[in-house]
Protein backbone atom coordinates (compact mmCIF):
# COMPACT_ATOMS: atom_id res chain seq x y z
CA UNK A 1 0.00 0.00 0.00
CA UNK A 2 1.91 3.04 -1.07
CA UNK A 3 1.16 6.72 1.28
CA UNK A 4 0.11 9.54 -0.44
CA UNK A 5 3.06 11.83 -0.52
CA UNK A 6 3.49 14.73 -3.19
CA UNK A 7 6.99 14.03 -4.59
CA UNK A 8 9.41 11.16 -4.92
CA UNK A 9 12.48 11.07 -1.68
CA UNK A 10 15.72 10.30 -1.41
CA UNK A 11 16.63 7.73 1.63
CA UNK A 12 17.71 10.88 3.60
CA UNK A 13 14.49 12.66 3.08
CA UNK A 14 12.57 9.39 3.56
CA UNK A 15 14.37 8.79 6.93
CA UNK A 16 13.22 12.80 8.39
CA UNK A 17 10.02 12.48 6.98
CA UNK A 18 9.15 9.12 8.79
CA UNK A 19 10.53 10.40 12.26
CA UNK A 20 7.56 12.84 11.88
CA UNK A 21 5.04 10.03 11.16
CA UNK A 22 2.88 9.76 14.55
CA UNK A 23 2.24 6.22 13.70
CA UNK A 24 2.96 3.12 10.98
CA UNK A 25 5.68 1.89 9.41
CA UNK A 26 6.97 2.57 5.62
CA UNK A 27 9.81 1.51 3.64
CA UNK A 28 10.88 3.49 0.27
CA UNK A 29 10.95 1.58 -3.15
CA UNK A 30 11.97 4.10 -5.78
CA UNK A 31 11.34 7.21 -4.06
CA UNK A 32 7.74 6.01 -3.14
CA UNK A 33 6.46 5.45 0.10
CA UNK A 34 5.67 2.24 0.85
CA UNK A 35 3.38 2.11 3.94
CA UNK A 36 3.92 -1.43 5.84
CA UNK A 37 0.60 -3.60 6.46
CA UNK A 38 -0.37 -4.87 9.91
CA UNK A 39 1.04 -8.12 10.87
CA UNK A 40 -0.56 -11.13 12.65
CA UNK A 41 0.65 -12.97 15.49
CA UNK A 42 2.16 -15.57 13.54
CA UNK A 43 3.82 -13.10 12.06
CA UNK A 44 4.81 -11.00 14.85
CA UNK A 45 5.91 -14.53 16.84
CA UNK A 46 8.43 -15.59 13.96
CA UNK A 47 9.88 -11.53 14.06
CA UNK A 48 10.62 -11.94 17.69
CA UNK A 49 12.08 -15.70 17.47
CA UNK A 50 14.06 -14.86 14.68
CA UNK A 51 15.64 -12.52 16.47
CA UNK A 52 16.01 -14.60 19.68
CA UNK A 53 17.74 -17.26 17.88
CA UNK A 54 20.45 -14.56 16.35
CA UNK A 55 21.16 -13.41 19.13
CA UNK A 56 21.69 -16.80 21.03
CA UNK A 57 23.87 -17.81 17.79
CA UNK A 58 26.14 -14.65 18.39
CA UNK A 59 26.51 -15.20 22.01
CA UNK A 60 27.28 -18.68 20.93
CA UNK A 61 29.86 -18.18 18.90
CA UNK A 62 31.54 -15.50 20.24
CA UNK A 63 31.67 -13.33 16.83
CA UNK A 64 31.72 -9.47 17.22
CA UNK A 65 28.36 -8.73 15.61
CA UNK A 66 24.93 -7.70 17.12
CA UNK A 67 21.30 -8.59 16.03
CA UNK A 68 18.52 -5.98 15.55
CA UNK A 69 14.74 -6.69 15.46
CA UNK A 70 12.84 -4.51 12.90
CA UNK A 71 12.77 -0.73 13.11
CA UNK A 72 16.02 0.22 11.05
CA UNK A 73 16.54 0.95 7.73
CA UNK A 74 18.65 -0.63 5.29
CA UNK A 75 19.65 2.01 2.35
CA UNK A 76 19.55 -0.11 -0.77
CA UNK A 77 20.34 2.77 -3.18
CA UNK A 78 19.73 6.62 -3.24
CA UNK A 79 16.01 5.76 -3.49
CA UNK A 80 15.19 2.44 -1.70
CA UNK A 81 15.90 1.60 1.95
CA UNK A 82 14.01 -1.58 2.91
CA UNK A 83 13.29 -2.19 7.05
CA UNK A 84 14.03 -5.98 7.65
CA UNK A 85 12.36 -7.83 10.50
CA UNK A 86 15.56 -8.79 11.93
CA UNK A 87 19.55 -8.33 11.11
CA UNK A 88 23.04 -9.29 12.04
CA UNK A 89 25.59 -6.74 11.61
CA UNK A 90 29.38 -6.20 12.70
CA UNK A 91 30.05 -4.19 15.62
CA UNK A 92 30.07 -1.35 16.73
CA UNK A 93 26.66 -0.86 16.70
CA UNK A 94 25.44 2.25 15.14
CA UNK A 95 25.22 5.54 17.49
CA UNK A 96 21.69 4.78 19.68
CA UNK A 97 20.00 8.03 17.78
CA UNK A 98 21.22 6.28 14.05
CA UNK A 99 17.80 5.37 11.71
CA UNK A 100 19.95 2.49 9.49
CA UNK A 101 22.35 0.28 9.71
CA UNK A 102 25.10 0.56 6.73
CA UNK A 103 26.62 -2.92 7.25
CA UNK A 104 24.30 -5.54 7.65
CA UNK A 105 25.82 -9.33 6.85
CA UNK A 106 22.36 -11.26 7.45
CA UNK A 107 18.71 -9.65 6.56
CA UNK A 108 15.30 -11.52 7.83
CA UNK A 109 11.87 -10.94 5.88
CA UNK A 110 8.90 -13.02 7.58
CA UNK A 111 7.01 -13.61 4.44
CA UNK A 112 2.98 -13.21 4.45
CA UNK A 113 0.50 -13.25 1.64
CA UNK A 114 0.35 -9.50 1.17
CA UNK A 115 4.39 -9.13 1.12
CA UNK A 116 5.20 -12.59 -0.54
CA UNK A 117 5.97 -11.14 -4.15
CA UNK A 118 7.97 -8.20 -3.01
CA UNK A 119 9.68 -10.07 -0.29
CA UNK A 120 11.05 -12.32 -2.72
CA UNK A 121 11.62 -10.23 -5.73
CA UNK A 122 11.94 -6.47 -5.19
CA UNK A 123 13.77 -7.14 -2.06
CA UNK A 124 15.32 -10.11 -2.71
CA UNK A 125 17.21 -8.35 -5.93
CA UNK A 126 17.71 -5.28 -3.49
CA UNK A 127 19.12 -6.70 -0.62
CA UNK A 128 21.80 -7.99 -2.96
CA UNK A 129 23.20 -4.69 -4.43
CA UNK A 130 24.29 -4.23 -0.57
CA UNK A 131 27.88 -5.41 -0.99
CA UNK A 132 28.03 -6.45 2.97
CA UNK A 133 24.84 -8.64 2.61
CA UNK A 134 25.91 -12.23 1.92
CA UNK A 135 22.46 -13.98 3.51
CA UNK A 136 18.80 -12.91 3.04
CA UNK A 137 16.95 -15.37 4.88
CA UNK A 138 12.96 -15.34 4.07
CA UNK A 139 10.72 -17.15 6.45
CA UNK A 140 7.59 -19.07 5.39
CA UNK A 141 5.81 -19.11 9.37
CA UNK A 142 2.97 -21.17 7.55
CA UNK A 143 5.36 -23.95 5.89
CA UNK A 144 8.02 -23.52 8.56
CA UNK A 145 10.68 -23.04 6.42
CA UNK A 146 13.46 -20.84 5.55
CA UNK A 147 14.55 -19.98 1.68
CA UNK A 148 18.16 -19.04 2.52
CA UNK A 149 19.90 -16.95 -0.55
CA UNK A 150 23.70 -16.50 -0.08
CA UNK A 151 26.10 -14.68 -1.74
CA UNK A 152 28.11 -16.99 -3.94
CA UNK A 153 31.91 -16.33 -3.54
CA UNK A 154 32.46 -14.76 -6.98
CA UNK A 155 29.74 -12.22 -6.04
CA UNK A 156 26.71 -13.23 -7.52
CA UNK A 157 24.28 -15.73 -5.56
CA UNK A 158 23.98 -19.39 -5.21
CA UNK A 159 20.95 -21.31 -5.77
CA UNK A 160 18.25 -20.64 -2.97
CA UNK A 161 17.79 -23.53 -0.37
CA UNK A 162 14.44 -23.96 1.23
CA UNK A 163 15.08 -25.60 4.73
CA UNK A 164 12.55 -27.33 6.94
CA UNK A 165 15.17 -28.50 9.11
CA UNK A 166 18.69 -28.54 9.65
CA UNK A 167 21.38 -26.19 10.75
CA UNK A 168 22.07 -23.00 8.43
CA UNK A 169 25.86 -22.15 8.84
CA UNK A 170 26.09 -18.51 8.47
CA UNK A 171 29.46 -17.69 7.68
CA UNK A 172 29.92 -14.90 7.40
CA UNK A 173 29.51 -13.84 10.24
CA UNK A 174 30.54 -17.41 11.34
CA UNK A 175 26.75 -18.43 13.46
CA UNK A 176 24.81 -20.89 13.10
CA UNK A 177 20.85 -21.37 13.43
CA UNK A 178 18.83 -24.38 13.87
CA UNK A 179 15.24 -24.52 11.51
CA UNK A 180 13.70 -26.39 14.28
CA UNK A 181 14.25 -23.14 16.99
CA UNK A 182 13.16 -20.77 14.46
CA UNK A 183 9.78 -22.26 14.63
CA UNK A 184 10.02 -24.18 17.35
CA UNK A 185 6.68 -24.83 19.82
CA UNK A 186 5.87 -21.99 21.85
Amino acid sequence: MSVIVSERMTVDEFLAWSVRQEKGRYELQDGRVIMQQSQNVAHLRAKGRIFMVLVAAIRRAGVACYATPDGATVRIGPRTGYEPDALVAPLPMPDDTALEIPNPVIVVEVLSPSSLKRDLSDKLAGYFHVPSIAHYLALDPEEHAIIWHRRAPGGGLEPPLVMKAGVLRLDPPGIEIAVEDVFGLD
